[in-house]
């Protein structure tokens, strides 16, 4: 019986994400950011937060976070994104 399992996520090409909300562009102490507030209502899965590594869950609020300039190795900063509790973001920019 084959496997029903999903290619792992870091394997599959990256998606897209909707650039229609608006990001707005911070400066922290590691360069530009581009940053989305994702609302409570659009938040469909759960993420690890990269600022206190506990779980963002699904239905939370949260921030999307990506460096405006790729790092070495990347071709674009989305490829760096990631989901932020609001208050983590906050503390660790």
């Amino acid at each position: 019986m084959p496997s029903r399992r999903r290619p792992s996520k870091h394997t599959r090409p990256g998606r897209p994400l909707d650039l229609g909300r608006h990001p707005r562009r911070t400066h922290t102490s590691r360069g530009a950011f581009l940053v989305r507030d994702v609302p409570a209502a659009q938040a469909a899965k759960d993420y690890v937060c990269p600022g206190c590594h506990g779980t963002v869950q699904a239905g939370t609020a949260h921030v999307v976070a990506w460096p405006e300039v790729p790092s070495l190795g990347f071709t674009s900063g989305l490829d760096e994104r990631r989901h932020w509790h609001t208050h983590c973001w906050r503390i660790h920019r």
